[in-house]
């Protein structure tokens, strides 16, 4: 039961970290964390009875640098919700394809890759947008830390959707 993940937010609600229930419950249990919303079930001791963190803040603020979103063809298909940015649709196998090819110095950066179906990337070929005649969805970017964190989850728990600016 102590298994299950929990939020753990900066003291300025910032997302800072995923542990388990068992961290989450001593962090609590030390006074270094307040319980921000909990799940309906109840950790029991032999003399208490505490709810069960879903999420916690922790009282001091801890200065953390982002996690930097490492560039990878896998993280560029979750960054475009594995859909072709040149058609729409989302049929599988999906490729990568640089919007300013390599022979033209395009470089393998965030703003320059872009997952596409072999279809159009077939049609794309060695070309720039303006030869092939074709036109992106939308512009590429690099992800922020909060890419990381939603990722990292996969479907996280509904008290959690607010503090990671999920729908």
């Amino acid at each position: 039961m102590l298994n299950r993940k929990v939020l753990v937010l900066n003291q300025n609600y910032e997302p800072f970290l995923v542990c388990g229930a068992k961290k989450a419950v001593l962090l609590l249990f030390l006074k270094k964390a307040v319980l921000v919303e909990r799940y309906d079930y109840y950790v029991h001791s032999v003399s208490t009875i505490m709810p069960y963190p879903s999420v916690v803040r922790i009282n001091h603020y801890i200065h953390k640098p982002f996690k930097k979103v490492m560039l990878s063809r896998k993280n560029i298909h979750k960054r475009d919700n594995h859909i072709c940015q040149y058609c729409g649709k989302n049929s599988q196998p999906m490729t990568v394809d640089h919007i300013i090819p390599k022979c033209y110095g395009g470089k393998d950066t965030w703003e320059n890759l872009v997952c596409a179906c072999i279809k159009c990337n077939s049609k794309k070929g060695n070309r720039t947008l303006v030869e092939a005649g074709m036109k992106l969805l939308k512009n590429p970017s690099k992800p922020s830390h909060l890419f990381y964190l939603q990722n990292l989850i996969g479907k996280p728990h509904n008290t959690w959707k607010s503090y990671l600016f999920l729908k």
